[in-house]
């Protein structure tokens, strides 16, 4: 089952991230068996020292099995000038391939589905390979997205893009690090790099426990554009509460 995923997330490169918008997050491949999770996700960029995009999202997600996580979200977004709109509805799952810390680096498969709320824009898939390693107290993640449109009324193309990370885990309730995503382009034309979003920046981590098994976690990050394609500064959060 798990050499099936992989082999599907493989063949999805062929086929998704394209525009990373501000309340994306860096994925991770291991799953926490039976933890019921409840998160709010929101990010804002400016570009020229206004408002460019701002997005929020609300998900619940389980750690169905020890190696399958599942998250439904509603995302609402607002561009320059407008009000919050409904943009999606996501379903997201992440399989584990491989026992944390068995292997030199962790697997995990990225699969999402999403609907936009403009049924003209069809349905979103969204594939990944995710990957994290550890050294002593550093944590370093790095994915690979490919994400296309279907069933659209406008001519869908596969895009290629990727996130990364580094973080200290200085004590549970504080770590420090950076983080950086961005998209590489079309599947055929990807080497154009004037075309290419990039954006990276520090961000910090931790997990404030409640008692019993509930916790709230925290990822706060500041990414700042290092290509004309990319907005100048965005900002970006996740909270977590874990029971």
């Amino acid at each position: 089952m798990k050499k099936q995923l992989l082999a599907l997330a493989i063949a999805g490169f062929g086929a998704s991230i394209a525009h990373a918008g501000p309340a994306a997050y860096i994925y991770s491949p291991n799953v926490e068996y039976g933890e019921h999770e409840i998160e709010f996700k929101a990010g804002s960029s400016r570009d020229h020292g206004k408002e460019d995009e701002t997005a929020m999202i609300l998900g619940y997600g389980v750690g169905v099995t020890p190696w399958w996580f599942t998250e439904v979200n509603v995302e609402y977004e607002r561009e320059r000038g407008e009000r919050f709109k409904h943009e999606s509805f996501e379903w997201e799952n992440v399989f584990q391939l491989t026992e944390r810390g068995k292997y030199a680096i962790d697997l995990g498969v990225l699969a999402e589905i999403e609907r936009p709320h403009d049924h003209k824009e069809g349905w979103e898939l969204k594939l990944g390979l995710l990957t994290q390693k550890d050294f002593g107290k550093v944590q370093a993640n790095f994915n690979v997205l490919a994400e296309r449109h279907f069933d659209s009324e406008e001519k869908s193309e596969t895009e290629l893009g990727y996130q990364w990370q580094v973080k200290y885990r200085l004590m549970p309730t504080f770590e420090y690090g950076l983080q950086g995503m961005g998209e590489v382009g079309k599947w055929n034309d990807w080497a154009k790099s004037d075309e290419q979003e990039h954006m990276a920046g520090p961000a910090i981590f931790g997990k404030l426990p409640m008692g019993g098994h509930q916790a709230l976690k925290y990822d706060v990050g500041v990414l700042f554009g290092m290509t004309k394609d990319t907005p100048d500064t965005t900002v970006r959060m996740k909270l977590e509460y874990e029971f």
